[in-house]
């Protein structure tokens, strides 16, 4: 059997796409493919891996409750190659959104499915994820907490002769506990349908979320992007950008 995951996320890196779709290869077996696409470039690269394929799998972000514009360009391609080479994979989707309710991906979902129907393929089912951000930034958070872990391990064998400092071992242990936390959703419906997609059977739309409350989920969303607007400087771009003034 031979799955393909395509990242269709713009972003060329820390992408939460990549990030869902890397967990979902964890519970999906057989020969395994990772494309990315970006643009009509990646097209044809990608086709061919349909050729020989029982199964494709989606990676995305939700644009303006939608699939991004990219994404319907390829899929108007896949379409046409589907139907003339007589391919009929099952098409499965991991899609991830903003904000906080994994169900606010229910219309890109309902896009696939009409898809597949037009296209003569086998809808799957797809995971809607919500605040799949504030989730992607928790794995980023586990690499630097494993390199805390690391840092202070050598700090502690050179100075003390110890390599399992006691507080930073028990520190590391309640941070991946709780990153595991805020995951369970996911990879509980993640595992599901990794699950459907062995077994080449319908495994439906299945919505989850971070699992933190909306409240404490709000604030700390708020600050996030504020944080970032600064940083790349969208919160003044617009007011210290030089004018056209128009006589």
């Amino acid at each position: 059997m031979k799955t393909v995951f395509i990242n269709c996320s713009p972003k060329k890196r820390f992408c939460a796409s990549a990030y869902f779709l890397a967990l979902q290869r964890i519970f999906v077996g057989g020969k395994k493919v990772t494309e990315i696409l970006r643009t009509p470039a990646d097209h044809s690269r990608i086709l061919d891996q349909l050729r020989d394929a029982q199964a494709v799998v989606f990676g995305l972000p939700l644009y303006v409750d939608g699939i991004p514009s990219h994404v319907l360009r390829f899929m108007e391609q896949m379409e046409a190659f589907c139907r003339e080479n007589d391919l009929h994979p099952n098409v499965y989707c991991v899609a991830n959104n903003g904000f906080i309710e994994g169900r606010q991906n229910e219309p890109l979902m309902q896009s696939f499915e009409h898809f597949c129907r037009r296209a003569g393929l086998t809808w799957g089912g797809g995971v809607g994820i919500g605040g799949g951000v504030m989730l992607n930034v928790t794995r980023i958070l586990f690499a630097v907490d494993i390199a805390l872990l690391l840092v202070n391990t050598v700090l502690s064998a050179v100075h003390t002769g110890n390599f399992f400092p006691k507080d930073a071992w028990i520190s590391f242990g309640e941070n991946a506990a709780l990153l595991l936390y805020f995951n369970l959703g996911v990879l509980f419906y993640l595992a599901r349908m990794g699950s459907s997609i062995r077994k080449g059977t319908f495994f439906g739309k299945k919505y989850t979320r971070i699992l933190v409350p909306s409240f404490l989920f709000i604030l700390f969303a708020d600050i996030f992007f504020i944080i970032i607007s600064l940083i790349e400087g969208g919160l003044f771009r617009g007011w210290l950008s030089r004018k056209n003034i128009e006589e």
